[in-house]
């Protein structure tokens, strides 16, 4: 008898791709569920496989872009933007509890600079992304996948940034943090190993920095910290 695939597993089938998240549907809030209806459109960008994104289309500036995966609860990323006007950051998330509550904290602040995609990230850099054209990547906490069986899902392997890697211009960094030591590790061994990138402390951050941009501290920071986990910043440029 054949084994019963999970709807993870149809999905992955689907988009012949490990997903590095799960479909299932998390707790939104009314507040939430109202702003992506009233809210988000002004700030969505659609997946279409047949273009490739134009900054100077959606901003209407030549600005320096920084991509951010996975904004979350978009805390991070809208303290980030609202820091730093003079930059265009572009986001993925999926999950609706967070598409809502950016889009509540983008109007909040009246933030102009930010344009969310609500799509996998793996096809929007795949599809959408041209080459040369990031002058940053953020990956903020991803999920770890802590369990061994699962660590094939974890967003940070090479195959994912030998993709990613071209899409940074000369200089442009790609900064990565993790509360999970052994996430932390493989990260290190994933950047180090790509041949495009280099690190630009040779171990990991001194300190949540990068070239353009300082990340804020999260809740993921303050858990870590109040479980004894740590937490690890990495800063690579490409070559």
């Amino acid at each position: 008898m054949s084994k019963e695939l999970s709807p993870e597993e149809l999905e992955e089938l689907k988009h012949k791709h490990i997903r590095s998240f799960s479909t299932r549907k998390g707790r939104i809030s009314k507040a939430q569920e109202r702003a992506i209806v009233e809210l988000f459109p002004k700030y969505e960008l659609k997946y279409d496989p047949s273009k490739k994104i134009d900054k100077e289309i959606i901003f209407a500036n030549s600005n320096p872009l920084v991509f951010e995966i996975g904004c979350g609860m978009g805390e991070t990323t809208v303290a980030i933007a609202e820091a730093h006007p003079d930059v265009n950051f572009i986001g993925c998330e999926i999950f609706p509890s967070g598409i809502g509550a950016i889009s509540l904290l983008l109007e909040q602040k009246n933030i102009k600079n930010v344009k969310i995609f609500r799509h996998d990230a793996v096809e929007v850099v795949k599809d959408m992304l041209p080459d040369n054209y990031l002058d940053g990547v953020h990956i903020f906490f991803p999920d770890p996948w802590r369990k061994a069986r699962h660590h094939k899902r974890r967003l940070v392997s090479t195959p994912f940034i030998d993709q990613l890697a071209p899409k940074l211009k000369t200089g442009a960094y790609l900064h990565c943090a993790t509360d999970w030591e052994n996430y932390a590790e493989q990260m290190m061994e994933v950047l180090s190993g790509c041949t495009v990138l280099e690190n630009k402390y040779e171990a990991f951050s001194p300190e949540p920095a990068n070239p353009i941009t300082r990340r804020p501290v999260t809740k993921f920071n303050e858990r870590g910290n109040r479980l004894g986990h740590g937490c690890w910043d990495l800063v690579f440029l490409k070559k």
